[in-house]
């Protein structure tokens, strides 16, 4: 039997001109990221990340 646990939510949204990422975890709480270029809030979302589970 394998237990799971959610580390991190993220989502993706997208207003009129802007990407928006939403992300939110135990360790990092929430935090939101912008941008007119969908590849740069995916690299922002990556590099926060990648960060944050390198401590954990």
């Amino acid at each position: 039997m394998t237990m799971e646990e959610s580390l991190v939510n993220v989502e993706f949204l997208k207003s009129s001109n802007n990407f928006i990422a939403r992300i939110q975890s135990e360790l990092g709480g929430m935090r939101e990221y912008r941008s007119s270029s969908f590849e740069e809030v995916l690299e922002q979302v990556v590099i926060d990340l990648q960060e944050e589970f390198e401590s954990y």
